[in-house]
């Protein structure tokens, strides 16, 4: 089965899309499957938290057309890739902007990355611009955190529609692989009130698994490490486990 590029992203900060990325990332790649992140967001938290840093080259290469096999390098994680994002891919923000064509460098970049990865994941940054817009022109699917809290209910619906609108204009095979609620707190009315709310708009698009709220899944960036590494027996490791091998069956 072709391998295929998957931009995780969400135009809401705080509701896991780098964890979502690194974690699913390092299941995969322990159950045997090559993955790469692309760190897209300047503040590299998808990079630190696989216990890397930029050193020389990162995705801004990726973006001004250097070869990925150039800047795709091993992590300590077997399987697991990673082209590494520093601060300076800011920059990029304005120089995509002002280009004509600005929106399909990535897809460029990236067009023999499905011979070389079984999944891709693109860890997009907070909003809906010129990077993300890239990363949905280069995926075959879109993968949305939504924490369970009704502000993020709010902004699915305009996310959605950027998809379709890029999905038209410049990328026709772009598809949503689905929706993931994260930290999601069962003790509480609200958590089950938006699942609910969520599920019966968007049915079978919304993920079987949902991500709990985690101790331990938070703190694991801090020491570099996915979950899996970190604890894989915590609630948030157990529930990456499930979230991947649900995305294998939807790839």
């Amino acid at each position: 089965m072709p391998g295929r590029i998957y931009a995780v992203t969400n135009q809401k900060g705080g509701v896991g899309k780098t964890t979502t990325a690194v974690n699913l990332a390092a299941c995969l790649a322990e159950a045997g499957e090559r993955a790469l992140v692309i760190d897209l967001d300047p503040q590299a938290n998808a990079t630190s938290g696989l216990g890397e840093r930029a050193n020389g080259t990162s995705s801004y290469d990726l973006l001004d057309g250097a070869p990925l096999g150039d800047l795709a390098k091993p992590t300590r994680f077997r399987n697991l890739y990673l082209v590494p994002s520093k601060p300076d891919l800011a920059g990029a923000v304005v120089e995509l902007s002002r280009r004509e064509d600005g929106e399909r460098f990535l897809a460029e970049s990236l067009a023999g990355a499905a011979d070389d990865y079984r999944f891709v994941f693109l860890d997009c940054p907070p909003s809906l611009g010129p990077l993300t817009v890239n990363a949905l022109a280069a995926a075959d699917r879109v993968l949305v955190p939504v924490q369970a809290e009704y502000y993020a209910l709010e902004g699915l619906s305009q996310l959605l529609h950027s998809v379709d609108l890029v999905r038209a204009r410049l990328n026709p095979r772009l598809s949503v692989a689905g929706v993931l609620l994260t930290m999601v707190d069962a003790r509480t009315r609200l958590s089950a009130d938006v699942e609910r709310e969520l599920r019966s708009h968007l049915g079978e698009l919304v993920f079987r698994t949902s991500v709990p709220r985690s101790v331990r899944l938070a703190e694991a960036p801090s020491f570099g490490v996915p979950a899996i590494v970190h604890d894989r027996r915590s609630a948030g490791a157990e529930a990456y486990w499930k979230v991947a091998m649900e995305l294998v069956e939807r790839s």
